[in-house]
């Protein structure tokens, strides 16, 4: 894999300062065999994000491809390729992107969205030793049991997958897990800066 597509992941990182603050990869792989893909500046790579909210999907798109393009590549939403009702057509989307030229494929699927529920209850430090006026009163009412707070976090769960079409073939792929996604620019954003930090970590940079 060619350093083009990866500084364009790398700059999504620069233009987020929270980029790994909530999203942590649980797997990272690379093709072992994979063939360099060449030069990328100017040549078509489609963002496609897989998600049957059209919006949300649309909007997914847009955020990645315009980093690609910031970068020098082209990118595409596959969106602009294909009607909305040909996206789960593989033959239709096929001819759609080989069609249009593009050499590359960031393809990023949303598998899981969890609920997890977490408590979290005022700790005993032990007594405090000394003069109960001066002393324990003030610590005492200081440290005064509140309660036991509950806190529910979203979990979404995405795999990332980086293809070159010429090959046919999977370059990389991870999966992620994100706490409490914002909005979905955001969102993407902090995907592909955890996506580049592994390619990096696996020597894909």
């Amino acid at each position: 894999m060619r350093k083009t597509l990866l500084r364009a992941l790398i700059l999504l990182a620069a233009a987020s300062l929270t980029a790994c603050a909530t999203t942590t990869f649980t797997s990272s792989w690379k093709a072992p065999d994979a063939q360099p893909m060449g030069k990328l500046t100017g040549q078509k790579v489609v963002a496609v994000v897989m998600a049957r909210n059209t919006a949300a999907r649309r909007a997914a798109e847009d955020s990645l491809a315009a980093v690609l393009s910031a970068n020098g590549a082209q990118g595409v939403p596959s969106y602009t390729l294909m009607t909305d009702d040909a996206a789960g057509n593989e033959a239709k989307a096929k001819a759609a992107i080989e069609g249009s030229g593009a050499v590359a494929v960031v393809v990023m699927r949303p598998v899981a969205k969890d609920k997890e529920i977490s408590s979290t209850a005022s700790m005993y430090m032990g007594p405090r030793y000394g003069p109960y006026w001066g002393g324990y009163y003030g610590y005492g009412w200081g440290g005064a049991w509140g309660g036991t707070t509950v806190r529910t976090d979203t979990i979404v769960t995405v795999e990332t997958l980086v293809y070159s079409l010429k090959q046919n073939k999977l370059v990389w792929a991870g999966e992620s897990r994100t706490t409490n996604p914002s909005n979905v620019d955001a969102f993407v954003k902090e995907l592909a800066a955890g996506a580049a930090k592994q390619m990096q970590k696996l020597g894909l940079l």
